[in-house]
């Protein structure tokens, strides 16, 4: 069962989506709507809204959209009853005790649980004889005993099953072991075995921004291989989103994050003083986890590796960083392959003077190029101004092209106007390039190709528009319901997409329920909450008709008899112009 309407209305009326929002999104007030970037995808133009009249938000750039409930899922990772308990804490309500389903929640709470056990059994094994060999890797490292702890790391043993029988002992079952990714499994003649993941390693523990040991990491001490075993997606887990140490880099009331590809150089860092480090999780930076660092930080200063690897992964790292609007610094690690290794050879003050005379992410680029190029020559100074024209193309700030072309034309002594003149035209041709795919994008959306949410509306567009609008007014306009109820019914639907959405809203209107968007929450996906929040807010302020119900109604029945595939080239929407015309969001 679902929670009921009238905790979440009372929920509700205590935590506004401005509030609940602003921590993560820098919000600014246009009319009735605030908006600003979207938390959820790149992007350098504000095309996240919120609506507080109707406690619901849309993004215009990725589509992303819901209720507060929505938002607070999408944006710490927590499914219906756990976003639910989150803002009944940040109310100070008590969540009633029974009548919801929370079998989802316990299994994850459960899986926490069995985290939490093993970080304390891997880190209790370095006190043992049999794990004097990685506490000796760790002291090796330059780590304290302080800083061993504080981090939770610890030791896998040489076992095939000890982690496994421990876990047991306190209740735990294989399968729940197996689920969490701490043991693997084998099938012979019928009989399956389980066996531990980790075994002979240097153990770190990956903790979330909620304090939970969501994942490890564990690294073997001699040439086996692989040399490095990470846990795998789960329940509580998805490579890639989380951050290495940002539970406690995001304490230190710094606006900067130092960002390093790997735990020992952020950990070494926090022994050192610098408290605000992280690191990635064994992977290449992602969109979410530059989305999650710009929650916390108004500016990334990146100490990757000074190897060839390092290089590729500090590239990509600076395009990823560059579409979120942080401000990007970048260290020059001469002394040193690395952030630890310069740490235990020179000290605190010789990475803080690194850290301090770091450059941007722009000038950074530049001086990659330039070391491309022989500039003595005629030749090589073109090759890299053509090269440097391209990067201050992509600049968006007028001010800071600026500075950067009169830099270039002083040191190569060439004609300020005519880098101008190149980089003003490579801007324009950019531009159009931009506008034409948007103007693409557009005719896909309204003729139906390429909808991820609802693939099958490409075919059946003229009963999908039908179906969204029917929908839109539904959700609107409740009280035509009952004109119209012995007319359609959920099964009538050509898409099984909006099928399953206009059924949870026919269900409840036939229990004389309240459609709101918050109390859909509980019975339709993220991707349904996204289109019927969209569907909602494209019908605020219209008028509708009994008529347009009716006329939606034939065009459904008809295509569900006629159902036919036919490319939405072939379709004209002249005949349907006045009756699918889109609102205004």
């Amino acid at each position: 069962m679902a929670i009921s309407d009238e905790y979440i209305q009372r929920l509700l009326s205590y935590v506004d989506i401005e509030s609940v929002v602003s921590p993560y999104v820098n919000l600014r007030r246009r009319g009735r709507v605030l908006t600003g970037l979207c938390p959820f995808h790149n992007e350098k133009t504000p095309s996240f809204t919120v609506y507080p009249e109707t406690n619901s938000f849309y993004c215009f750039g990725c589509g992303a959209a819901g209720s507060t409930i929505n938002f607070v899922q999408k944006i710490e990772n927590l499914d219906y009853v756990e976003a639910i308990k989150a803002l009944s804490q940040r109310a100070g309500l008590q969540m009633p005790e029974d009548g919801y389903d929370d079998s989802l929640s316990k299994r994850r709470m459960r899986m926490l649980s069995i985290n939490r056990e093993a970080a304390k059994f891997f880190n209790s094994v370095l006190s043992e004889p049999r794990g004097e060999k990685v506490l000796q890797y760790f002291l090796g490292r330059g780590l304290t005993h302080k800083t061993i702890t504080h981090f939770g790391l610890g030791c896998a043993p040489d076992s095939w099953d000890d982690l496994k029988k421990h876990l047991n002992s306190l209740g735990f079952s294989n399968e729940e072991l197996y689920a969490a990714n701490l043991v693997s499994r084998s099938e012979r003649n019928g009989k399956v075995s389980y066996f531990d993941r980790f075994r002979n390693r240097a153990m770190t523990p990956i903790i979330d921004l909620r304090g939970n040991v969501v994942a490890f990491g564990g690294r073997v001490l001699d040439d086996s291989k692989p040399k490095y075993i990470n846990t795998s997606d789960t329940l509580v887990y998805k490579k890639g989103r989380d951050i290495f140490a940002l539970n406690f880099a995001k304490n230190t009331g710094s606006s900067q994050l130092i960002l390093t590809e790997g735990y020992m150089d952020a950990i070494a860092l926090h022994q050192y003083g610098f408290t605000n480090a992280v690191a990635g999780l064994g992977t290449a930076l992602t969109r979410e986890q530059a989305q999650l660092l710009s929650r916390y930080a108004d500016e990334i200063a990146l100490a990757y590796d000074a190897d060839e690897a390092g290089i590729k992964a500090k590239n990509r790292a600076i395009d990823i960083l560059s579409s979120t609007g942080l401000k990007i610094r970048v260290l020059n690690l001469t002394g040193g392959k690395d952030p630890d290794e310069i740490l235990r050879k020179y000290g605190r003050e010789r990475f803080q003077s690194l850290l301090d005379g770091a450059s941007n992410d722009i000038e950074y680029k530049l001086l990659a190029q330039r070391e491309k190029f022989d500039l003595s020559t005629s030749n090589g100074k073109l090759e890299f101004l053509r090269e440097a024209v391209k990067l201050l193309a992509d600049l968006d700030g007028a001010i800071e092209r600026d500075i950067y072309i009169s830099k270039l034309s002083s040191e190569l002594n060439v004609s300020r106007d005519a880098i101008q003149t190149q980089v003003n035209e490579l801007r324009s041709k950019k531009n159009r390039y931009k506008e034409r795919e948007r103007v693409k994008a557009l005719k896909r959306e309204s003729s139906g190709e390429g909808d991820r949410l609802n693939p099958a509306r490409n075919v059946n567009l003229r009963a999908a528009k039908a179906e969204e609008r029917l929908i839109t007014i539904l959700l609107n306009s409740p009280e035509f319901y009952e004109k119209i109820e012995q007319n359609i019914k959920p099964e009538d639907f050509v898409t099984d997409f909006n099928r399953h959405i206009f059924t949870v809203i026919y269900n409840r209107l036939s229990e004389q329920k309240s459609v709101e968007l918050s109390l859909l929450s509980g019975e339709l996906s993220d991707d349904e909450m996204s289109r019927a929040t969209k569907l909602f807010l494209q019908g605020r302020g219209t008028a509708f008709s009994l008529p347009e119900c009716n006329d939606c109604i034939g065009v459904i029945k008809q295509e569900k008899v006629n159902k036919t595939d036919i490319k939405p080239s072939e379709l004209s929407d002249e005949d349907y112009l006045k009756l699918f015309k889109k609102g205004n969001i």
